[in-house]
C-alpha cells in the first residue's frame, strides 16, 4: 500500500492512525499542501479533488478518509474500528461524522486560505472563525459521547471510561485525535470537555496514535 499524505492533514492523520492500529505497513508519499503540490496535474489525475489522503492498494486508488478507513476495516477485519452490531456501528459512525462532516470541512486548509485570500479576512478574524466552529463542534461532541455512556449503561453494557465508544479505539477516535491536535495548534480552549479529553489522552497513550502523529511523519521531521 502507498499513502499520499501531508503531515498536518487531519484527514490523512485519520488514515495513518487506522493503518497503525491494524499494523498495516505502507509507503509514505508526501504531498505538501501549503506548497500546492496537491494541485499539480499528475496528482489531480490520481485524486481529482486535489486533496489528501489517497491510498493505493492492489492497483486501486481510494480517496476520502472515511471511505478508506471503512475499506481497511472490511479488508483487514482484525482489530476492528467499528462495533460488531449494527446499532453500535451507527453510533460510532455518527460520532466520527460529527467531526469529519460537521467540524473539519469548515476549518481545513483550503477554507482558511480562502478566508484570508479572496475574502480578505485579517488573521485575527480567520482565527476567530476557526475557534468558533472548532469549539462549538467539540461542545456538541462532548454531549454526544457523554450521552453514549448513559446509553450503554441503560443497556447493561460497560460504559466507556477511556475511548469514545467501548474499550478499544474506533473510527470515532481516529477522527477525534487529529481534531484535538489542530485545536491545540490553533490555541482553541479545550476546557470543560472532560469526556472528550479523556478519550484523547487514552488514545495518545497508545503507540499506534503516537507513530501516526504529525511529528512522526517523514515530512513532519523536515
Amino acid at each position: 500500500m502507498k499513502l499520499f499524505s501531508y503531515f498536518r492533514s487531519s484527514a490523512a492523520f485519520r488514515v495513518r492512525i487506522a493503518l497503525a492500529l491494524k499494523g498495516l505497513p505502507y509507503d509514505y508519499a508526501a504531498v505538501h499542501l501549503v506548497r500546492g503540490e496537491q494541485l499539480q496535474p499528475e496528482y489531480r489525475e490520481l485524486h481529482p479533488d486535489g486533496l489528501v489522503p489517497a491510498l493505493e492498494d492492489a492497483g486501486e486508488v481510494l480517496t476520502q478518509s472515511m471511505a478508506i478507513m471503512e475499506y481497511l476495516d472490511e479488508v483487514h477485519p482484525e482489530r476492528p474500528l467499528l462495533p460488531a452490531d449494527a446499532l453500535g456501528r451507527a453510533k460510532v459512525r455518527a460520532l466520527a461524522q460529527s467531526i469529519a462532516c460537521e467540524i473539519h470541512p469548515l476549518n481545513n486548509l483550503r477554507v482558511l486560505k480562502y478566508l484570508k485570500g479572496p475574502m480578505h479576512l485579517e488573521e485575527a478574524a480567520k482565527d476567530q472563525w476557526y475557534h468558533h466552529w472548532t469549539r462549538s463542534g467539540l461542545e456538541a461532541f462532548e454531549q454526544q459521547v457523554s450521552a453514549l455512556d448513559t446509553w450503554q449503561q441503560q443497556r447493561g453494557l460497560p460504559a466507556p471510561h477511556t475511548f469514545c465508544f467501548g474499550e478499544s479505539p474506533t473510527l470515532a477516535d481516529c477522527c477525534l485525535v487529529p481534531l484535538i491536535f489542530n485545536a491545540k495548534r490553533f490555541a482553541v480552549s479545550l476546557d470543560g470537555l472532560p469526556r472528550t479529553m479523556a478519550a484523547f489522552d487514552a488514545c495518545m497513550a497508545l503507540e499506534a496514535f503516537q507513530s501516526a502523529s504529525p511529528d512522526a511523519c517523514p515530512d513532519g521531521k523536515s
